[in-house]
């Protein structure tokens, strides 16, 4: 680790050196951005054709952008609604060059009423540039969830896994929308190496926006967070493929019937062998995820467009176990633990998504939207795998010659893991939403009628033995250590709604924006309606120091969708109700300028009184509830982030959180508990760099820190949940040259259709830190239980090659 901690200090070191070394072949690009009638733009983008680099305009309409010198470079001033603008420069070493830019508004009809006002209809989400979603190094499905990742108040132990939890909530609080449309993960996942490809394809994104908390009322009944993605119409012929030891990629978007019709459709094959190589369970590994997509529009007139969003997933995964050998324990109390297997594990995730929307706007402030959607998933995981174990204890003295190896055995045993699991969902909903835009109001409303068939069989049990003794020891019988043993048919309806009006206060001392709505939710199998009251406040007020100033409460209900409903041992509680989260989230903005660049640093503080919760225990990345207890909880905490260009022309961010969460499992005497989400401290670091004079070359660095979270001894009760994991540790470095661009094309006729090539170094796990994900149990001779760790994946490096056409 010292190695690997000595060449990240030598690649900084040197990154800073050529970058120190490079300034004079620079210059200085500045001015203003302003619409016909004179009033500055804020947001256009200012970037580069052909290079990483870019910058916005602040609230003035002004930008400041480092250019390389000594060459022919192409600037590109865009904004949504407004017609783009390139100028062309060739500037010499440290010149300064200003350069006012005005931007005519376009007579592009768009789909959806579009409010020309960015900040009206902010709320608490946050924009995120998607071109930044291939600079991320990373190791886990990627894409839209690894820069997700990296935000204030998201937290994730787990590179293998898309999967996330925001400010103590857990995977199943999280809301994902594509098109309006909610996406839903595989019910049967257990561990990132099941998992696969998430839905959102990054080669088809258009924007995302992304909700910690406190979001508004059009959003639907989850109570942590929202992620909001919206695939791009194509306006011409397009593509793109990528190939990696990780996978393969590609995408192609096009125009027909003279514009009116337009389709963007994607491909994605993945495999993680590679990654699992590096785990100390040493087998065959077989996984083979392979997803479908497509977006499809008509469009026969400006005021009308019929689209389809349509998605089909196929994830295998086969294992074939052989040997495991793990080293943990302490200085004083070195142990290793050895485990010879027998048996396999095939799983199959299978499912399938259609969307069919109909827009009509009759004029630009009215849209008014149909939507029909139909999910569905087969689920399959069956394995029956048998390990025999040994727990030893090493040698600790370094002047022995046996330092490190076996000394005394503590105990041998045997495992046996069976399961046949099986999941068939079906999802259908009808669903309209409108929008109507005015001078100093934008009203949205929707209602929603959705209908659910859920098929589940659940058969699985552990049989374990310690020293020829099964546990639980009987005279009598052969216990088994655990079961679950289940079936369940429902049939179900659901009907939502929701209300919500901004509403844009005049006023002479800054902007305010006032959003309030409220939701209902009306589900027949526990005939439980809720009702959802929330309230967003914005105010920009006109000060010389460019802030903003945010407050959000209210309401926020989840009802239980399946896995709520079972109990660890299968059974299914007809009884439950949602659980309830009252929300508080005050946070300001402050934009500055440092080093002649722009900066931002968002805080937000928050606090969750949670009741009606559903007490659970994660394993990995399954989630078993106990459905049949009930607890009231909290959460609180402080989330800060400052981005801005750390090196002119891109931008990185670092984010910093603080926060508790805790528990009280009703009657059961205990008290308030850790959550299985706390975790008092997480960092993130997004950070891009490029070569001074030459931004063909670049860097990208993700580094995440997480403190410990609890865990406990397996079929445990919630209160005995306390003991704390390592903290995760994690640092991925990628390096990346464009080879080809529109400045340097190349020169073979038959390849003239690409536009860029650039090719990509990855070195995941850089510092080859072991992380926990969660614990395997093993018994001594004595009767002492003791944690083997679970390690996630070491130190690999990854080859990609990336082509746009």
């Amino acid at each position: 680790m010292k190695k690997a901690f000595t060449l990240f200090l030598f690649f900084l070191m040197w990154g800073a050196g050529m970058r120190a070394a490079g300034q004079s072949n620079n210059a200085t690009l500045s001015g203003k951005v302003t619409g016909e009638d004179g009033s500055p733009l804020e947001l256009v983008s200012v970037s580069l054709r052909d290079f990483p680099v870019g910058t916005v305009t602040n609230r003035k309409g002004e930008y400041l952008l480092r250019i390389p010198a000594r060459r022919e470079i192409t600037v590109v001033f865009s904004s949504v609604g407004y017609a783009p603008v390139e100028k062309r420069f060739n500037a010499g070493p440290e010149e300064r060059i200003s350069f006012n830019v005005v931007l005519a508004t376009t007579d592009q009809k768009l789909a959806e009423v579009q409010v020309t006002e960015t900040r009206k209809n902010g709320g608490t989400a946050v924009r995120i540039d998607p071109k930044l979603v291939s600079s991320l190094p990373g190791a886990s499905s990627g894409g839209v969830e690894a820069l997700i990742k990296t935000l204030p108040g998201v937290s994730s132990n787990n590179e293998l896994s898309s999967q996330y939890s925001v400010r103590g909530g857990n995977f199943d609080e999280n809301l994902v929308y594509v098109n309006d449309i909610e996406i839903y993960r595989p019910f049967l996942i257990r561990s990132g190496q099941q998992e696969g490809l998430s839905f959102v394809n990054s080669d088809l994104v258009s924007s995302i926006e992304f909700s910690a908390g406190g979001f508004s009322a059009k959003y639907g009944d989850k109570m942590s967070s929202v992620l909001d993605i919206k695939y791009r119409r194509p306006t011409e012929l397009r593509g793109s493929a990528s190939a990696s030891l990780l996978g393969v990629t590609a995408h192609v978007e096009d125009l027909a019937l003279k514009g009116k019709l337009s389709h963007i459709t994607g491909i994605r094959y993945k495999t993680n062998r590679y990654l699992l190589g590096s785990l100390d369970e040493k087998g065959e590994y077989d996984p083979r995820f392979v997803d479908l997509q497509s977006f499809i529009t008509w469009q026969p007139s400006g005021k009308f467009d019929l689209s389809f969003l349509g998605n089909i997933a196929q994830n295998r995964y086969h294992f074939v176990p052989q040997t495991r050998e793990t080293t943990f324990g302490t200085w004083t109390t070195p142990l290793n633990t050895k485990i010879y297997f027998d048996g396999n594990e095939v799983d199959d995730f299978s499912t399938y998504l259609g969307a069919l929307s109909a827009n009509y706007h009759p004029n630009s402030n009215l849209n008014l939207k149909f939507i029909a959607s139909a999910y569905y998933a087969s689920e399959k995981e069956t394995y029956d795998i048998m390990g025999q174990y040994y727990l030893n204890e090493l040698e600790r003295n370094m002047s022995s010659e046996e330092f490190g190896d076996s000394v005394l055995n503590l105990g041998v045993g045997t495992f046996l893991n069976h399961a046949r699991n099986y999941l068939k969902a079906k999802v259908t909903s009808i669903a309209h939403r409108g929008a109507w835009n005015s001078e100093n109001h934008l009203l949205n409303w929707g209602i929603q009628l959705q209908h659910e068939n859920i098929d589940d069989r659940i058969n699985e049990w552990i049989y374990r033995d310690s020293t020829g003794y099964s546990l639980p020891y009987s005279d009598s019988e052969v216990r088994l250590w655990y079961t679950a043993n289940g079936k369940a048919k429902l049939s179900t309806n659901r009907i939502t709604g929701y209300l919500q009006d901004t509403w844009q206060v005049l006023s002479s001392r800054g902007d305010l924006y006032l959003t309030g709505g409220i939701r209902a939710h009306y589900w027949d199998f526990n005939r439980e309606l809720v009702i959802s009251p929330r309230v967003n406040l914005s105010y920009f007020p006109e000060w010389e120091q460019n802030m903003a100033f945010k407050l959000s409460l209210g309401m926020y209900h989840q009802p239980p969708f399946f896995k709520e409903l079972r109990n660890r041992s299968g059974e299914i509680n007809y009884h439950a109700r949602a659980q309830r989260s009252f929300q508080v989230v005050a946070g300001t903005d402050y934009i500055f300028t440092a080093w002649n660049r722009p900066f931002r640093f968002t805080s937000e503080a928050y606090y969750k009184h949670m009741t009606r919760l559903v007490p659970y225990q994660v394993d990995n990345v399954r989630i078993r509830y106990l459905s049949d207890q009930e607890s009231k909880g909290y959460a609180t905490g402080l989330d800060m982030k400052i981005n801005g260009e750390f090196v002119s022309g891109i931008q990185s961010w670092a984010s910093l959180s603080f926060m508790q969460t805790k528990e009280d499992v009703l009657n059961d005497g205990h008290g308030y508990i850790p959550r299985p989400t706390d975790q008092w401290m997480n960092f993130s670091l997004f950070f891009q760099d490029y070569l001074p004079g030459n931004p063909t070359y670049k860097m990208h660095l993700g580094a995440f820190y997480g403190a410990r979270l609890p865990a406990g001894p397996p079929n445990s009760e919630r209160w005995q949940d306390v003991f704390r994991m390592p903290p995760y540790r994690r640092v991925d470095l990628g390096f990346s040259k464009v080879l080809v661009s529109e400045n340097n094309p190349l020169s073979n006729r038959h390849l003239s259709l690409i536009k860029d090539m650039w090719i990509s170094l990855e070195i995941f796990n850089l510092l080859n830190i072991n992380n926990t994900i969660s614990y395997f149990w093993v018994s001594s001779s004595y009767g002492d239980m003791f944690a083997v760790p679970n390690y996630l994946t070491g130190r690999k490096i990854n080859l990609k090659l990336s082509v746009n056409f």
